[in-house]
């Protein structure tokens, strides 16, 4: 699977008491990139947890902070699968703006049933997507 691409633009919500992105929020950029792959794939996540009883989770995930992002910072927030198994994705992610990686990531996704919170299979659809 190709790239995906997400921008996003730094709010002062998003920014601590020294004016650059608080760490933590690093992690909400990556989780809307995933989601927004997602969707760019037909693949709404309120959707599947209603009709299909599917959610994502976070299972792990590994940083690497390496520059800053400052207020008002327009962003691309990047989103790659790497490797999938049954029950799990692994996406490659990073967070950059012209000419300057800022943070990267593994992140490993969980399909679970949403009644049981029990691992379940990752639909077929999208895994026929990401065989591509």
């Amino acid at each position: 699977m190709t790239e995906f691409s997400w921008p996003v633009r730094v709010y002062y919500e998003d920014t601590d008491a020294g004016g650059v992105v608080f760490y933590a929020n690093y992690l909400k950029f990556f989780e809307r990139a995933r989601t927004e792959l997602l969707r760019s794939l037909g693949f709404e996540l309120d959707k599947m947890q209603r009709e299909d009883q599917v959610l994502f989770v976070v299972r792990s995930v590994q940083v690497d902070y390496l520059k800053p992002a400052r207020l008002d910072d327009l962003l691309a927030v990047s989103a790659t699968v790497i490797d999938y198994k049954k029950t799990s994705f692994t996406f490659a992610q990073a967070i950059t703006k012209p000419a300057e990686h800022l943070c990267q990531a593994t992140v490993r996704i969980a399909c679970i049933d949403a009644a049981t919170l029990k691992p379940k299979l990752i639909p077929t659809a999208i895994l026929e997507l990401l065989s591509r």
